[in-house]
């Protein structure tokens, strides 16, 4: 002991040292309670060691643990600690007289006895621990920690010490109360209410003390209250002052952490899954003892010292016994003679609980240990900790997500599956003897994002610096983690908030056996399963049904296993340098231990038959034979394996095996030797066989034959060693030397049946590779490829089996009936004895595999390898179907045809040859390429097959038929010496687009699949500064069509994803890798068909990203292969995930994925900074680079394939949006939730700072909005008596005057509207939004009817706010979130604070007040109404919560809708449609009837009447004046009394509707967007307010703008009228989107000729009457969806233009399209716009001059006469790409417009290098005038009686210094003309100024699409389905 801790110990009153300096108590230690003057002492104990100076005579300590030997000792026994010092270690094997050796034991063996205090008591002595490590015991940072106040050791009753009972030092608020527990049989605090917050005991009593408590562990034993939440804060002080709230409860749902507060999600009992953990108390809830290490707490989640305890607050509901703090570990659950056998220190009997004699502490009992053992902080971090952060820390790691689990079974023996459990790690020197890392294999874990609050750790284990990517090492930012059962491991990196499930991926079968070794396969004892390892994993198979389970945590190839005769332990080693080993539960896949061994490179391991012993072989670093003997009798009880002897030697070892009658004997074999082993005092002996003659023999296995009479003496065994020459040697282990030598040798019988077998190796022998014995047989195993079986005396060959390679290993299963082989090319099987017929359990590859292909009809896969094979196999089973074998030439790619049983592949020598898997034969085989085939692929459709070569040249082959057949040799097009990849060629999913790595490395360019013409060109070279390299490109993906993402991985660990169109950046990522290991490239990747999870192989390691997710948490990151891994892919149905690399690994696919994927149309890029997440904004990071990282398309390429402006996504350009933007939720009444419209991703969205403008003035007012938001949910509100009706459109509240049809809008809301509610008073109206990316929380807000003006602005939600709600009396609102977020908040209506804040265990889908009692308050949801009774105490509010289930015979439908009735009915509506009726007294459903075929979402009551509407759109009347007299009759009521007396069918879903008082009328909302006027009285329904079901997609002008026409995606074309926005004409065409439309020029001034053109989707076009209202002529000009449409001045012509570029000239009345123009061809359409011809200097004849604007940034003018069939090209404008944009997703689209007012000039507005509009002069050839723009323009109109210019954005946000306006050029000013609003509209005074000032900007919800100025008014429309009208 060093002097500093014996100056510690004797500040201690009366304490003595039991154990002075240099001597090792090796006994156990008790201590009696004893009292002296001076405190308690310490009685002499029956079994205590000798002590010198003590006067106690020593004894000799009793044996336990296994019995090696007559010489062995039993293990010295693990001692307890020091105060706060970290768990000891086990006891290490001391050998016979061997003495302990002196060490410096600090904190180690020495237990203070202080003053006795109240609260302490005595505590038995400390026992030391054995000198294993004594380094690292001597540096425990314990040492030098101050011992605690003696008054507080051993530990404290923290209620006796601060007299509770007295409540003059602590405070009870609320219900507390002492009563008396039956199981603990004495008095207990109840703390319990409705409110947590409001009922608890607080220790001390004022914030302004403190406990001032500093023991290590806090000790909570309490016991919840069935089905009730519980809270327990504590507030810690750190050592630098800093307070840290630290808080347990059921309440929280997940980990949750600040600088200065954490919450830990408290786990009661396990359920099934991990989303059922959080909840309620269980009704059996039992007592628990919470035990908290504060100190780890503390240091492992806010790297700070912990300090002293603050003080404690335990709030309802529990029951609560005692708190106890100490420095010491307790085991609760260690009995007086449990103790006396193991290294634990038991619980005291004052903090004990009682068990009753003949139970089991854990059958009554709950212990929770947190952290767990797996989390504790090696004490080297402790030490570490006390210095500046920045002396430990290499950078920000991760936040554990913790989840402390109550189990009935002690957590040190088991690991729960969700307690978090990272992987701690620092630099500085390790341990000694590193301590098992039972984290590692078993704890199924989430890991948030690393944060300035939340460092992490790095390894102290040495291994973690010897080898940074082992799956124990944490890299800053990463955990490591498994499954249960060890089956997946994965590595979580960043933040986990949008990956569920987590993890994603889960390993089903692996295909491959051996890697290392293909001598390692054993049989289990019970002879079921199959144990062998496949590279870095350890299978486990069931012979009997083909299951495999996994043990996964290796990082590199498993050299050795071993197995113990119980099948209780599983040991393992890995191949490389410093090797490590595990020791697994072979029952339950737990790591157990996790040790390094001495040999460095392990080949051989081999248990004792009890598993107490397991001795290795292999080399240590000199390369010398090394034979280690470890001791592993402690490893399941806590301890630790330790080295009990190890021996070098100069023999060569091949086999080593302990014997099964001898625990301390061992047999080796080798090189000319055979020896016989012997672990005696500590050490291992051994000594030689004579061999005699046979000395030179290499002898290669060996095995022990028992004796006929299962006599176990060593003289009765017998050894048997085969050889290499065919020797078999049977030697008698007693006298050592050879009793038989046999020699196999290959048959020669001359003219027999069967010619000479020939011998894989040379000699007269045939070489043994391996034998085993049974009692009856030996089973041997040779080079020749024969399995033999032969009696004992070896008289004749009793059956023999033939392999297709050398058998390497044999092994005879324990009943002797099966007999497993192994051969070194791969093969695993077994020969059933009984029926002679072998069986094959697995076959492999003998190299790397480098790529891999599927097929989908019929389940198959095949992977070609390094081992010049092709292999076909089945899916379903993993057993091999094909193999084909090339001697001459290596494989090298593969791929299946699409529609037929054939697959090709790609060879070294330039061949590519299709076989038959019908016909098993090569039918074709083409040889054009010179090189090695890189690259193979063909398309979806499989017309056409793709291949490339290593010399640069790119093949195109026909595939239309069986005989395919070369169509293109395209030379120098991919890049040369590219290694081959799966992904090295690309096509798209829609099969018109090729990609390729060419025609350099940094380059990538994308092709027409058909023609191979190029039509883009990507640079992604950029400097890559960890290796001052140029960045080259590796492997390329398309994403699905609809996403038009082309991905392409780089060699700098990037993964850039294009936009395959325009070339342009979209996002890029980088791809993780742990620190020091050299970046290695992703040779694979791929984007599953729902665009959700992108696969990367990324070195060794798999890596999922959540692709769809904008602020994109950090990927999952799954290790299991040895070697990198060279292809992945997502199986044909998309549930699967195949990884190939030294194994083919074939993973689940745990997430559900959608059919009807919405895909994103612009995923958003993060913003720059750390922390945010790996996907970037391109330009976040240019600054890091010398050079710009945008890719930059070249300005050769042709005209580019396109995706249409607008619409963004589609394959045909048109998407169905009815459903789009849907939140995705598990509830069955779905449709009762909040559904935000689908909102186009902005460019701008996320960016804030609006500047706003002057609230007054400005040239343009909001005048009218058409439409309704039928998304909302009770977004409606009427009073008939004062008349006031509002209702949501997008953000706006709209209030309007049914009989002037005069509208109000209030604006303010961030995001759509969800709901509204109108004060009983009908002063006050609530409206709630849902959250944007602007707001952390929906707003809502309160309104002043009368005035309109927003009085209060409150936030609370985190989600979007579901209903609301005003208390009768209207003092109270009531906010409902969704199902989500399920919090119900009450506020105060006098000043709208927050009251109450409830979490709900459950979703909710309706809540309501009592009209009658405005302390009642009701929610419904699943199967349950919940009755919440207000209970007011001063200020506070509690809710009082009664539960009622919803009895069987209403069904099992949840509660979707309810309202109340007369007193004290409630009707309720569920989603089977059944109404139920309660009685709210009794609690109780006395009534129930079916009242409609879909689910009730909305319920109204008045006088004896009822309305229900239903998600099928029928709204129903019910007279229920009946329903309070058969309340009486109870659960005997009948619905007969129930009639229905009126019944309307609405077009769509009722989601809201008000109604007078005696329910004769009402307005009513359905989600199709229309709002009626409903009048049972006549039965009829009147539509009030309608607009388009989905976006709104153009707005045109009718001749004298009495009318407009807008189209929609709904397939709709409307007509209005402008005077009123009523709607005056529909014309509606089903299942297609109306993309386009153009109205008629007038014509003669006839205006019956007045005609409508839309274009839609399926590429028809229809002409549309206006006068008649019919349609006149539908037409087929174009193969795809029509993206822009105009009449020619004459109205005689139409034009259209699609999204594949072309222009289709046709006649209106004829049908007949006469002119294609294919200028434009590659690149969407997205403007068509047509002039009178007046300038007559352009030099071309004609009437008309139109343009074309295509999405490539290219304009074409035309001059024509169609008449006279005349169409010349007047002008051809092509505008630059942008270099850099803003924008994300999809391009704005390229708009252009002739200038009104001067017929020379020409209008352009689109992406380029400036945000601008240009205009050009068509006389002059060139730019005149450019106008600067905020941002790109969505939309453009040109008013024609005015000079003004409008132009729409996608999002508006004043630029900084609005004040002034932008450059203006010399004759343009930018002058806005709008009011503040929400998105964007601009508008410019274009008269010939030269000075101007910005004045006002206005939004709209959503972005603009079109724009149409007329005369006086301008036409915008919207996302939001909205038409807004806006005056001048």
């Amino acid at each position: 002991m060093t002097a500093e801790v014996m100056a510690e110990v004797a500040l201690l009153p009366g304490s003595r040292c039991l154990a002075s300096r240099g001597v090792l108590c090796a006994g156990r230690a008790e201590a009696k309670a004893g009292s002296s003057s001076g405190g308690a002492m310490a009685r002499g104990s029956a079994r205590r060691a000798g002590v010198p100076g003590s006067g106690v005579q020593g004894r000799r300590p009793e044996r336990s643990g296994p019995r090696l030997g007559p010489e062995a000792r039993a293990p010295a026994q693990a001692g307890s600690r020091l105060p706060g010092s970290h768990p000891r270690a086990s006891g290490a094997w001391l050998p016979s007289g061997a003495r302990a050796r002196p060490a410096s034991l600090a904190g180690v063996g020495v237990a203070g006895e202080g003053v006795e205090s109240p609260g302490s008591c005595l505590l038995p002595e400390a026992r030391p621990s054995p000198a294993v490590a004594p380094a690292r015991v001597a540096e425990s940072p314990d040492a030098r920690r101050p011992l605690p106040a003696a008054w507080q050791h051993p530990f404290l009753n923290v209620f006796r010490h601060f007299r509770v009972d007295e409540w003059k030092r602590s405070a009870k608020q609320g219900d507390v109360a002492v009563v008396t527990d039956k199981t603990l049989k004495g008095a207990v605090y109840r703390i319990r209410g409705s409110v947590s917050a409001a009922n608890y005991i607080q220790l001390p009593g004022s914030s302004t003390q403190s406990l001032g408590l500093t023991g290590r562990y806090l000790y909570v034993l309490f016991r919840p209250l069935p089905g009730k939440h519980f809270v327990i804060h504590l507030d810690v002080s750190t050592k630098d002052n800093q307070v840290i709230r630290v808080s347990f409860s059921n309440l929280f749902k997940e980990f949750k952490s600040t600088a200065t507060w954490l919450q830990f999600p408290l786990v009661l009992e396990t359920r099934t899954s991990q989303r059922d953990l959080v909840g309620l108390a269980p009704s059996r809830a039992r007592w628990t003892c919470l035990q908290l290490d504060l100190q780890d707490i503390l240091l492992v989640y806010l790297n700070r010292c912990y300090g002293h305890l603050k003080s404690i607050r335990l709030c309802a509901s529990l029951l609560v016994r005692n708190l106890y703090t100490s420095d010491l570990c307790f085991e609760p659950a260690i009995s007086g003679a449990q103790w006396a056998k193991l290294p634990v220190t038991p619980m005291p009997r004052e903090m004990a609980f009682p068990v009753p004699k003949g139970e089991s502490w854990h059958d009554r009992y709950v212990h929770v240990r947190f952290p767990s053992d797996s989390l504790k902080v090696p004490s080297k971090l402790i030490e570490k900790s006390c210095s500046p952060p920045e002396a430990v820390l290499l950078g920000p790691g991760p936040q554990p997500l913790p989840c402390p689990v109550a189990s009935s079974k002690p957590v040190r023996f088991s690991v729960s599956p969700v307690v978090q459990t990272p992987s701690p790690t620092a630099s500085g020197r390790a341990p000694l003897a590193p301590r098992p890392f039972l984290e590692v294999s078993l704890s199924q874990e989430r890991s948030d994002a690393s944060n300035v609050d939340g460092p992490g750790f790095h390894s102290l284990e040495p291994w973690a610096h010897v080898e940074a990517s082992d799956v124990h090492t944490a890299a800053a930012g990463t955990h490591v983690l498994t499954h249960e059962s060890a089956e997946v491991p994965v590595v979580r990196t960043g933040s986990c908030e949008g990956f569920l499930p987590d993890p994603v991926l889960r390993l089903k079968g692996v295909i491959g056996f051996g890697g290392h070794s293909t001598r390692q396969a054993l049989w289990t004892p019970d002879g079921a399963a199959v144990v062998y390892p496949c590279h870095a994993v350890i299978v486990v198979l069931l012979v009997d049904t083909g299951e495999q389970r996994f043990f996964l945590g290796h990082t590199d190839k498993v050299s050795a296993l071993a197995l113990d005769g119980s099948s209780s332990l599983l040991a393992s080693a890995q191949a490389r340098a410093p090797s490590v080993m595990r020791l697994w539960d072979f029952q339950t896949g737990q790591c157990l231990c996790l040790f390094r061994s001495p040999v460095h490179v392990v080949c051989s391991l081999s248990f004792s038959d009890s598993g107490a012993l397991l001795c290795g072989v292999g080399k240590d670093h000199h390369g010398r034979t090394m034979v280690v003997a470890w001791g592993t009798g402690q490893v399941g009880l806590g301890g630790e394996v330790v080295v009990l002897a190890k021996a070098h030697t100069d023999f060569d070892v091949q086999a080593f095996r302990v014997t099964f009658f001898d625990e301390t004997r061992m047999a080796s074999c080798g090189q000319g030797s055979v020896r016989l082993w012997r672990l005696r005092g500590g050490a291992l002996r051994s000594c030689p066989v004579d061999l005699g003659e046979h000395h030179t023999l290499q002898f290669t296995d060996l095995a022990f034959k028992q004796a006929q009479d299962g006599c176990l003496e060593p003289l009765a065994a017998m050894l048997f060693v085969c050889s290499r020459s065919g020797h078999i040697l049977e030697i008698d282990c007693q006298r050592m030397v050879v009793r038989h030598a046999r020699r196999l040798l290959p048959t020669r019988t001359p003219g027999g049946p069967h010619p000479q077998k020939q011998t894989f190796s040379s000699g007269p022998g045939i070489a043994i590779s391996s034998l085993s014995i049974s009692p009856a047989m030996c089973a041997v195993g040779s080079e020749d490829g024969f399995l033999r079986l032969w009696p004992l005396d070896f008289s004749s060959v009793l059956l023999e089996a033939e392999h297709e390679g050398p058998v390497s290993s044999v092994c005879v299963s324990p009943d002797g009936l099966r007999v497993l082989s192994a051969t070194s090319s791969g093969h695993l099987g077994f020969l059933d004895t009984l029926s002679r017929v072998y069986h094959m359990l697995a076959r492999s590859h003998t190299a790397p595999v480098l790529a891999l292909a599927m097929e989908q009809r019929r389940g198959q896969l095949a992977t070609v390898s390094q081992d010049r094979t092709v292999r076909i196999w089945d899916l379903a089973t993993l057993q091999q179907l094909y193999d084909f074998t090339s001697s001459e030439e290596a494989p090298c790619a593969v791929t299946f045809h699409p529609t037929r049983p054939t697959f090709f592949c790609g060879f070294s020598s330039g061949a590519v040859r299709s076989f038959s898997l019908e016909a098993a034969e090569v039918p074709v085989e083409h040889t054009c390429h010179r090189g090695a085939i890189t690259g193979l692929t063909a398309t979806p459709d499989g017309r056409l097959l793709f291949s490339s070569c290593s010399e640069g040249s790119l093949a195109q082959y026909s595939c239309a038929d069986p005989h395919w057949h070369v169509l293109r040799v395209a030379a120098d097009m991919v890049c040369p010496d590219a290694p081959a990849s799966p992904s090295a060629l690309a096509v798209s999913r829609d099969g018109h687009l090729l990609a390729f790595v060419g025609p350099s490395r940094c380059t990538v360019t994308v092709t027409d699949s058909a023609s191979l013409d190029e039509l883009l060109r990507v640079d992604i070279g950029t400097l890559d500064l960890a290796s001052s390299r140029l960045d080259s490109a590796m492997a390329v993906c398309f994403g699905p069509a609809a996403l038009g993402h082309l991905l392409v991985s780089t060699s700098s660990n990037r993964v850039v994803v294009l936009d395959a169109v325009s070339g342009r950046i979209i996002r890029e990522s980088t791809v993780f890798q742990l620190p020091g290991v050299h970046p290695e490239p992703c040779p694979s990747l791929t984007l599953s068909e729902d665009a959700r999870f992108l696969l990367i192989a990324a070195g060794r390691t798999i890596k999922v990203w959540d692709y769809t997710t904008q602020a994109s948490p950090g990927p999952q990151v799954y290790i299991g292969h040895s070697e990198p891994v060279q292809a992945v892919a997502f199986s044909p149905d998309q549930q699967q995930v195949l990884s190939a690399g030294d194994a083919v690994f074939l993973w689940d696919v745990l997430a559900t994925t959608e059919s009807n994927q919405n895909f994103p149309v612009a995923p958003q890029a993060c913003e720059a900074g750390s922390g945010i997440g790996p996907l970037e904004d391109a330009s976040s990071r240019a600054s890091e680079l010398p050079q710009q990282q945008v890719p930059k398309p070249s300005q050769a390429s042709l005209p580019r394939l396109g995706i249409c402006a607008r619409p963004p996504e589609g394959g045909d350009g048109v998407r169905d949006t009815r459903n789009s933007g849907a939140p995705r939720t598990t509830c069955l009444a779905s449709y009762k939730a909040f559904t935000p419209a689908r909102v186009s991703c902005s460019p701008h969205s996320a960016k804030v700072g609006t500047c706003l403008p002057p609230a007054s003035g400005g040239w343009l007012r909001l005048k009218a909005v058409v439409g309704y938001s039928g998304n909302g949910r009770a977004n409606m509100v009427w009073r008939p008596d004062t008349g006031f009706f509002a209702y949501t459109c997008g953000r706006l509240v709209v209030v309007e005057d049914l009989h002037s049809g005069a509208q109000q809008h209030w604006s303010g809301h961030s995001a759509e509207v969800s709901t509204l509610a109108l004060s009983h008073s009908a002063q006050v109206l609530a409206s709630a939004s849902g959250c944007s990316s602007t707001t952390a929380h929906c707003q809502i807000r309160v309104w002043d009817v009368s005035g309109g003006l927003c009085q209060h602005l409150i936030s609370h939600h985190s989600t979007t706010v579901l209903a609301l709600a005003f208390s009768p009396d209207d003092r109270l609102l009531v906010t409902l979130g969704d199902h989500d977020g399920r919090t119900l908040a009450l506020w105060g209506t006098t000043t709208y604070d927050l009251v109450s804040s409830t979490r709900l265990p459950e979703p909710v889908h309706g809540v309501a007040f009592n009209p009658w009692d405005a302390g009642e308050l009701t929610c419904v949801g699943q199967g349950t109404v919940t009755f919440r009774l207000l209970q007011q105490r001063g200020a506070d509010i509690s809710l009082q919560v009664r539960r009622e289930p919803v009895p069987e015979a209403v069904g099992a439908g949840e509660l979707t809708s309810l309202c109340y009735g007369a007193p004290p009915l409630l009707y309720c509506g569920t989603s089977s449609g059944q109404v139920c009726v309660w009685d709210t007294r009794a609690g109780r459903c006395f009534l129930s009837w079916e009242a409609d075929d879909g689910g009730i979402g909305l319920l109204l009551f008045s006088g004896s009447r009822l309305v229900s509407g239903s998600s099928v759109g029928r709204l129903r009347l019910w007279a229920v004046g009946a329903v309070s007299e058969l309340r009486c009759k109870g659960s005997g009521a009948r619905s007969s009394s129930v009639f229905m007396e009126h019944e309307l069918v609405l077009d769509g879903a009722v989601v809201s509707a008000s109604f007078d008082d005696s329910v004769d009328m009402g307005v009513v909302g359905t989600t199709a967007g229309t709002l009626w006027f409903v009048s049972w009285a006549e039965g009829t329904s009147t539509r009030l307010i309608s607009g388009h079901r989905s976006k709104v997609n153009e707005v045109v002008f009718g001749p004298g703008e009495a009318h407009c026409a807008t189209c929609s995606e709904d397939g709709s074309v409307r007509v209005w009228a402008l005077a009123s926005m009523e709607l005056v004409i529909q014309f509606q065409v089903l299942n297609q989107s109306c993309l386009c439309l153009a109205w008629s020029p007038p014509c003669c001034g006839r205006p019956e000729q007045q005609r409508l053109a839309a274009g839609y989707g399926d590429g028809s076009l229809r002409i549309f009457s206006v006068s008649r209202t019919a349609m006149e002529l539908k037409m087929h000009p174009h193969p795809v969806a029509l993206t822009a449409v105009a009449f020619s001045t004459d109205g005689q012509t139409v034009l259209s233009g699609d999204k594949d570029g072309l222009v289709a000239v046709s006649h209106p009345r004829t049908g007949t399209t006469f002119r294609v123009l294919s200028d434009h061809q590659g690149a969407p359409i997205s403007t068509i716009c047509v002039t009178c011809k007046e300038c007559e200097d352009l030099g071309v004849e004609g009437t008309d001059l139109w343009l074309a604007a295509s999405g490539d940034q290219r304009v074409s003018v035309w001059a024509s006469d169609w008449l006279r069939n005349r169409c010349d090209l007047v002008d051809w404008l092509s505008f630059p790409m942008p270099a850099t944009t803003e924008t994300q997703g999809h391009l704005p689209p390229s708009l252009a417009a002739f200038c009104p007012w001067d017929g020379a000039l020409l209008m352009y507005v689109g992406p380029g290098v400036y945000k601008e509009v240009i205009i050009y002069n068509l006389c002059q050839k060139q730019v005149v005038e450019k106008i600067p723009l905020p941002f790109f323009a969505m939309s453009l109109s040109l008013s024609p009686g005015s000079y003004l210019l409008a132009v729409g954005f996608a999002g508006l946000h004043r630029p900084p210094g609005c004040s002034s306006p932008p450059p203006a050029t010399r004759s343009w000013c930018g002058r806005s003309l709008a009011a503040e609003m929400q998105q964007g509209l601009w508008c410019w005074a274009s008269r010939l100024v030269t000075s101007g000032t910005w004045t006002q900007a206005w939004q709209r919800s959503q972005a603009v699409n079109g724009l149409m100025l007329g005369q006086a008014r301008i036409h915008v429309n919207c996302l939001e389905q909205a038409v807004v009208n806006l005056a001048t």
